[in-house]
């Protein structure tokens, strides 16, 4: 595996539910404007590290699971 997991299940969670939701802010509300794209780009990452469970920021800062 290339990466692993830094990100414990209730955070993975809460990462997909914000993602969806800031997608649908950035289709809904501002549409294919420049911030609509980066709202939805933003959406994208959050919702991707919650599927994969996965946060470079936090593996940076050198997060790890606690078991």
């Amino acid at each position: 595996m290339l990466y692993v997991k830094n990100v414990p299940s209730w955070e993975r969670a809460a990462r997909f539910v914000m993602g969806a939701g800031l997608g649908a802010v950035a289709v809904t509300q501002y549409g294919a404007t420049p911030i609509g794209y980066a709202i939805g780009a933003m959406g994208v990452m959050a919702a991707m590290s919650g599927v994969l469970g996965f946060c470079p920021a936090c593996a940076l800062v050198g997060r790890k699971l606690r078991n």
